[in-house]
C-alpha cells in the first residue's frame, strides 16, 4: 500500500513538472494575480473634535482574497475585486456610555473624571475592496513593483465601547450611533511581499445623532500600515 501511494505521488509530481515546462509558452495568456492578502495598520482618527485625543497604540488587522481581472494583453494592469475581514481599535479619551434610557452619551475624560487604564471603541467589518492594479510582474517573476489604488466598502457587523478605570469597568455593544456602512479610498504600493498601505475614510464613524458638547462628531478613519500579498 505504501509503495502504491508513493508511486502515485511521484507520478503526479513528475507529470505536473512536465506539464508546466510544456505550457510555459502559453502561461502568459492565463497569468493573473489572484491573491490572499493580510495586513496590519496604525489607526488614526481624522476630523476629531479638538477635545478628543488618541492615547496608546490603536491597531487594525485585516485579511481576505482578491480576484484579479487583467485589462491588457501584457496583463500588468487589472481590476481586482475581493472579500475580506477587518478588526480595528481606537484608543482615545472620549467616553461612550449609555444613560438610563439606553441612549448613547459622549463626554471627554479629564483629570476630574478620574484615572483610567483603558478607553476605546472597536469594530469588526466585512470588507469589499475594489482596486485598479498596476505592476511590473510577469508570469515567472514574483518579485516586482506594484501600485494598487481603489475603493473599499465595509459593513460593520459588530462594534463595542470599553472602559476600565476609576469609574468602573463596563462595555457597551451595538451602539445605535455607529455607521454600519463604512467606505473610503485605498492605496497599496511596494515591492514583492512588503507593501505600504493607506486607507482614508470618506464617511464618518458615527452618524449625525452623535454629538459632543452640542456639536456633531464627524470623525473618520485614517489607517497607515503594511499589506502582504500572498499568491
Amino acid at each position: 500500500m505504501k509503495n502504491t501511494v508513493f508511486f502515485i505521488v511521484f507520478s503526479i509530481c513528475f507529470l505536473s513538472s512536465f506539464a508546466q515546462d510544456s505550457l510555459v509558452k502559453d502561461v502568459d495568456s492565463l497569468y493573473k494575480e489572484d491573491q490572499f492578502y493580510a495586513g496590519v495598520t496604525y489607526n488614526l482618527l481624522g476630523k476629531k473634535p479638538h477635545e478628543v485625543s488618541q492615547t496608546g497604540f490603536s491597531t487594525g488587522f485585516y485579511f481576505g482574497f482578491i480576484k484579479d481581472m487583467p485589462l491588457n494583453s501584457r496583463r500588468n494592469m487589472a481590476i481586482g475585486v475581493g472579500l475580506g475581514y477587518a478588526t480595528n481599535s481606537f484608543n482615545q479619551n472620549m467616553l461612550i456610555y449609555k444613560d438610563a434610557s439606553n441612549k448613547p452619551v459622549y463626554t471627554i475624560l479629564t483629570d476630574v473624571s478620574g484615572h483610567y487604564k483603558r478607553n476605546k471603541f472597536s469594530t469588526h467589518v466585512v470588507e469589499l475592496p475594489i482596486e485598479f492594479r498596476w505592476r511590473t510582474s510577469t508570469a515567472s517573476d514574483y518579485d516586482f513593483w506594484r501600485i494598487y489604488t481603489g475603493f473599499k466598502l465595509g459593513y460593520m457587523f459588530s462594534h463595542a465601547a470599553k472602559y476600565r478605570g476609576s469609574l468602573g469597568d463596563f462595555k457597551y455593544r451595538d451602539i445605535a450611533d455607529f455607521n454600519n456602512f463604512q467606505y473610503g479610498l485605498t492605496l497599496s504600493a511596494g515591492y514583492s511581499t512588503w507593501n505600504f498601505h493607506f486607507y482614508y475614510g470618506l464617511n464618518t464613524i458615527l452618524n449625525s445623532h452623535a454629538s459632543l458638547n452640542g456639536s456633531p462628531i464627524d470623525m473618520n478613519e485614517l489607517k497607515i500600515g503594511l499589506m502582504f500579498y500572498i499568491l
